[in-house]
């Protein structure tokens, strides 16, 4: 009788034990790494579930796309967590070959922005303050990292990291390496674009764009949309970037603008915008309107060689629309011919985006639709041989 006793209490001692240690290995795997981004986060990063309740249709994405933009309730990384690159000025400066002009490729909204290569051998492109207007843009650094830490969309450019050290403030990203629009605009990337090439790249910005308004986490205005802050993939797909100017959207859902000083570039500017210093998603509807002009034409909005009755492109493209010649407004470097029926949608389009007050222009996500709308019948019957 004692052995069997004897047996019951040592297994009543011995069984909380183990209980109480499963308890603290579960808990420990909750809490392993309270850092990192785990699995579950990436995936809900990248995956876009079916129309949520309330929430506003996708655009389309064209045909042999990625899977499209992430939901607007999809989680953003915190700033603790952005991009998978650190790194300190010292090695900022290796990478650049001490900010080398050789290694110079554009003019970013407060910077100059360099070709880096890391020591690993991966290739990105470091945005460097200039220190003679370092005080004045200190907002505009804070708020392109802020911003560019919450989106993730394929038509925007992703932020990798940063560096704010004493007197260095750099925006690292990743490195698009053909070029911006406008160089390939002007012919100074050999190959002109043809006619195709331009409609999808159309389509790339209107998506990227429809995603700041309205699908992330909250709503981002860019504030300067041009050709120059257009990149391209050696695939030609099109990135958005420059961030430094971007606006979030009022949080207030009664309110239809914020008030704001005018920033952008002369020729893209909203005039409703500027007239009123009210700033709307409608602002980038404008600027994107002059794009698809210049996307079309292959002329800057402002080209003052020109005669004065061309100088502005918006004006001049707006007469020849209404005389109907709309063949004459192509860009002649462009050796193909597109369907007359073609070419009327397109050129209809950018001038209802770039009308001169807000509630006369479509929303980017009814832009994006109309643009891939145009795609398909382009496809099916608007090439010309």
């Amino acid at each position: 009788m004692a052995v069997p006793v004897f047996f019951i209490l040592c297994c009543g001692l011995i069984c909380p034990c183990f209980r109480a240690r499963k308890k603290e290995t579960d808990q420990s795997a909750l809490v392993k790494d309270p850092n990192s981004m785990d699995s579950g986060s990436s995936m809900e990063m990248n995956f876009v579930p079916e129309k949520a309740p309330g929430s506003p249709l996708r655009v389309p994405a064209s045909p042999l796309r990625v899977p499209p933009s992430p939901s607007r309730f999809s989680m953003s990384p915190k700033l603790n967590r952005i991009g998978s690159i650190h790194l300190n000025v010292n090695q900022a400066l290796r990478a650049t070959q001490n900010f080398s002009p050789s290694q110079k490729i554009g003019e970013g909204g407060f910077g100059t922005v360099y070709k880096a290569q890391l020591p690993d051998g991966q290739v990105v492109a470091i945005k460097r303050a200039k220190k003679e207007h370092f005080d004045s843009l200190s907002n505009e650094f804070r708020s392109e990292v802020e911003l560019l830490a919450k989106i993730e969309h394929r038509n925007l450019v992703r932020l990798l990291g940063y560096v704010d050290r004493g007197n260095e403030r750099l925006i690292i990203t990743e490195y698009v390496p053909n070029g911006t629009l406008r160089e390939h605009l002007d012919g100074g990337r050999g190959k002109i674009l043809d006619f195709n090439q331009r409609l999808e790249i159309a389509i790339d910005i209107a998506h990227g764009l429809t995603y700041l308004h309205l699908y992330a986490e909250k709503q981002i205005i860019h504030r300067d949309v041009k050709s120059s802050n257009i990149l391209l993939t050696e695939s030609m797909r099109a990135k958005v970037a420059d961030f430094g100017f971007a606006r979030l959207g009022d949080s207030d859902s009664d309110k239809t603008h914020v008030s704001t000083k005018v920033k952008g570039t002369v020729g893209y500017l909203d005039p409703e915008y500027m007239k009123t210093y009210q700033l709307t998603p409608k602002s980038d509807v404008y600027s994107f309107g002059v794009l698809l002009l210049e996307v079309l034409t292959g002329r800057r909005p402002v080209e003052l060689k020109r005669p004065p009755d061309q100088r502005v492109t918006l004006r001049w493209a707006f007469r020849k629309y209404n005389e109907g010649c709309m063949l004459e407004m192509l860009d002649p470097q462009m050796k193909e011919s597109v369907s007359g029926e073609i070419l009327v949608k397109m050129f209809g389009l950018a001038i209802q985006c770039a009308a001169p007050t807000r509630k006369d222009r479509p929303d980017m996500k009814i832009v994006g639709e109309q643009l891939w709308a145009i795609r398909m019948d382009y496809l099916r019957n608007g090439r010309r041989q």
